[in-house]
Parts: structure tokens; C-alpha cells; sequence
């Protein structure tokens, strides 16, 4: 159970106003802004509300919040050899990065699954390096229940006071137990909502990359695609630093549209939408990293300089400095202006990119379920629109990140020939994930 917390800070409501709207607490900064702060006057219209979410570095002095992690890894038949041996190296590389105060196990599947290491505090980092060194591969995989026991090692000290999390690592298809994505994203989604993040690590080009990514992104966790072995000390070194930086937990973002404001859809991160309200739940805020939920909204009729409210938006999450639940709270509203020249002058470039890339996000994983569909061709021709859609907005927004984006479809609409089906494939979810739940990009260089 979580311990109660001391105190709630309260930052006051702004006034409403047309521009951009910035609070900040303790271990965060909030942004709510519109791609569009002015509109056309006349007819109805959409336009982009983003309210972003940035965690602040702590001091140096400052210490960091203790993790309670669970390392879960595949030992079946196919990590035999130089995966197996790269993947303990990793984990053991891993462990150099905590301390006493932290909470660590180790539990391992095949056929069946093993905890080697029950839920300690690390005062014994020799003892735990050695039961990883003597796991060896065999066996099929049953992953469901590998993340449920790693999930029940990290309940054994499960206290909001920590960064609760499972990683888990594989490179096989789930074949004993469930094995559906779906199944694995109702795990994710219950853990979810007991403060347990699960980070997905896909290893070489045989597992499901949809299971893992189901799990990844309904915990609010990440997802990397390790193309080699090698890769695996740099995505493990970054996935502790990941858990080693979480500044807040337990984010609720309310979105209370102004009457006549309509919610139409959230872009990447998901949530919920009843009336004019909507709430998304985050898991986790790392420092320095920014954390949005975009919402398209419709805009009713209007006149020249009329300013229309849009939004109210409360933010609360736990602050791991202070054991405190902060909160914050912002407004935003919108002019109309008769000049189309005074609208695009206004345009925010940022949160117009940010929606661009969310759409195009959308686009591209429209463009996997139709190569799966077996129609190839479709699936190119809308890659290749991508491009160029994306293309377009980068010159014109002055995004670089939109401009890498135009070139990965580009490349992607070239590999959907079976020979290089699979190993793309893994690359376009983990890309799609990375941009949906804006996960910081991944190293992948290797290890020496």
C-alpha cells in the first residue's frame, strides 16, 4: 500500500488570457498552449491544445528518489550463446548504477519462471552479480507470467516513495501462458494503476514487437528495439538512468474544455473523453524531458477580436522530492482576428509540429496494418504521402525532427518487401512508440 503523503501545494489559477499560459511547482513546469492562439474569424474550426508537462532538474545536492526494479529475463532455448552472455554482462553493468537505498530482483523465464533474486535492498551487490552470472539458456517462453512474478517482486516494496518498475528483455514469441497483445496490455494497463511501470526490451527480429509495445505503452513505459546483442549495455545503461531521473509519478492532466469548445480526439498518448472533459494519466516524469497530451479541438463561429475561453486545465502528480502531491493549474483562450496574414503570424510552430508528428505518427502505423493485410502497395503509397507531408511541414514549421521523420518513411516505404519486413516492422512500432508516449530516443551504439 502507498504511504500517505505530508502536504499539497496548490499553484493559483492564471487569469485567461490569449497568450501562453505557464505554471510551475515543485518538479515541474506547465505549458498550455494552442497551435493556433488566433484564429480566423467566421465559420467553425479546429485547431491543437497542447499542455506539456516538463520535469525540472533537481539540485545536485539533492539526493534521488531510491527504485524498487525488477530485471525479468528471457532464458529460453533461443537466447543461447553470446545473447545470454550479453544480457547478464548488461544487467550486471546495470547494477553499478544504484546504491544501498534501492530495491532490486531478478526473475527469469523459459518453460517456467524463477526468481534468483528475491526483493533486496542492494547492500549485497556481489551476491546479486552472481546469481545473474550463473543463469543459462533453455526452454520455451513464458513472458505473461515472467512480468507477473516481476511484477509481484516489486509489490513487496511497493511505495510511492520510490520509482517502481519492471524491465523486462526478450527476444522470443510468448508461447506458454497468454500471449496475445492484448493480454499483455491489460497487464500493462492494470500495473498501470498500482504505480508500476513496465520498459519493454525486444532483442534481435523473432519477438512480437506488438506485445511488447501493448505492455510498454499501457504502464506508461518505454519500448526499445535492440537490433543486436551488443547494443544491450547502452539500452540498459539507459534505461537506469531513465528510472534514476523520475522527478514525479501518479500525473493526471484534466482538460475541461469552455462551453462550446468540442473535444474532437487526443493525438498520441491516449486518455479519456466524457463531454467536455478530458483526463490523461502519466505514470512517470523524468527531469528534463517534457511530457504532452494534444487535443484537437473544434471552435465554434466567432467575430473579429472577439477572445473565446477554451480550456481549463488541473494538473496534479507526486513530487518524489518533497513526498508531496503538488498541483497546478492553467487556462488558455483564443482571438479572432479578420487578417489571414495576423493568424499565420501567430501561429505557435511548436505545437503545430508536435501535431503534425502525432498525425503522421498515425499515418504510419495505418501504413503497418495494412502491409499486414498483405496490401503492400497501399501501405507504400501512404509512407510515401508521409513523407511528403511531413517534408512540407518541416520547411515550413522549421522542424528538424519533422524532417527526420520525412526521412525515416521515405526509407521505410522501400523495406516492405519480405526480406526486410521484419526487422523494418520493429523499427516503424518502436518509432511509433517513442513518438506516442514522447520517449527520449534510445542509444544504440555498442557496447565495446
Amino acid at each position: 500500500m502507498f504511504r500517505s503523503w505530508k502536504t499539497v501545494v496548490i499553484v493559483a489559477l492564471p487569469a485567461l488570457v490569449a497568450a501562453q499560459p505557464r505554471a510551475v511547482a515543485g518538479s515541474a513546469t506547465l505549458d498550455v498552449s494552442l497551435a493556433h492562439p488566433t484564429l480566423l474569424a467566421g465559420g467553425p474550426q479546429t485547431t491543437y491544445l497542447k499542455v506539456g508537462l516538463t520535469g525540472i532538474m533537481p539540485s545536485p545536492a539533492r539526493k534521488r528518489p531510491p527504485v524498487n526494479v525488477a530485471l525479468v529475463l528471457d532464458k529460453s532455448g533461443s537466447m543461447t550463446g553470446h545473447k545470454i552472455d550479453q544480457a547478464k554482462d548488461a544487467a550486471i553493468r546495470a547494477l553499478d548504477r544504484l546504491n544501498a537505498d534501492d530495491i532490486v530482483s531478478v526473475v527469469v523465464y523459459d518453460s517456467t519462471v524463477r526468481v534468483i533474486v528475491p526483493a533486496t535492498k542492494l547492500t549485497n551487490k556481489n551476491a546479486v552479480r552472481q546469481a545473474i552470472q550463473r543463469i543459462y539458456a533453455g526452454g520455451n517462453t513464458a513472458l505473461f507470467g515472467g512480468v507477473s512474478k516481476g511484477a509481484a517482486e516489486v509489490r513487496k516494496f511497493l511505495d510511492r516513495n520510490r520509482v517502481n518498475r519492471v524491465i523486462l528483455l526478450s527476444d522470443g514469441l510468448a508461447n506458454v501462458g497468454p500471449s496475445a497483445p492484448s493480454d499483455l496490455g491489460q497487464l500493462g494497463a492494470s500495473l498501470m494503476k498500482e504505480g508500476i511501470a513496465v520498459s519493454t526490451l525486444g532483442l534481435g527480429l523473432d519477438y512480437n514487437e506488438d506485445l511488447m509495445v501493448a505492455l510498454a505503452s499501457r504502464s506508461d513505459g518505454n519500448h526499445v528495439f535492440v537490433e543486436e546483442a551488443a547494443q544491450l549495455a547502452a539500452v540498459f545503461d539507459y534505461e537506469f538512468s531513465e528510472a534514476l531521473s523520475v522527478v514525479a509519478q501518479e500525473v493526471t492532466i484534466v482538460i475541461r474544455c469552455a462551453p462550446g469548445i468540442r473535444p474532437v480526439r487526443l493525438l498520441g498518448i491516449g486518455g479519456e473523453i466524457n463531454g467536455r472533459e478530458v483526463v490523461v494519466q502519466l505514470n512517470q516524469l523524468y527531469s528534463d524531458q517534457e511530457k504532452y497530451a494534444l487535443l484537437e479541438v473544434e471552435i465554434p463561429e466567432s467575430t473579429p477580436l472577439q477572445v473565446r475561453p477554451v480550456a481549463d486545465v488541473e494538473v496534479a502528480y507526486a513530487n518524489m522530492a518533497t513526498q508531496s502531491t503538488d498541483r497546478m493549474n492553467s487556462a488558455v483562450s483564443v482571438t479572432f482576428e479578420a487578417s489571414e496574414e495576423v493568424v499565420a503570424e501567430r501561429m505557435d510552430k511548436n505545437v503545430m509540429a508536435e501535431s503534425v508528428l502525432q498525425i503522421a505518427n498515425g499515418l504510419n502505423a495505418l501504413a503497418v496494418t495494412l502491409r499486414d493485410q498483405g496490401k503492400t502497395q497501399q501501405a507504400k503509397e501512404i509512407l510515401d504521402k508521409n513523407a511528403e507531408y511531413l517534408t512540407s511541414n518541416a520547411i515550413q514549421l522549421e522542424s528538424k525532427k519533422l524532417e527526420e521523420r520525412a526521412s525515416d518513411n521515405k526509407d521505410q516505404a522501400g523495406n516492405l518487401d519480405e526480406k526486410n519486413w521484419s526487422r523494418s516492422r520493429k523499427r516503424m512500432r518502436g518509432l511509433q512508440q517513442q513518438d506516442a508516449r514522447q520517449q527520449r530516443a534510445v542509444p544504440q551504439k555498442k557496447a565495446e
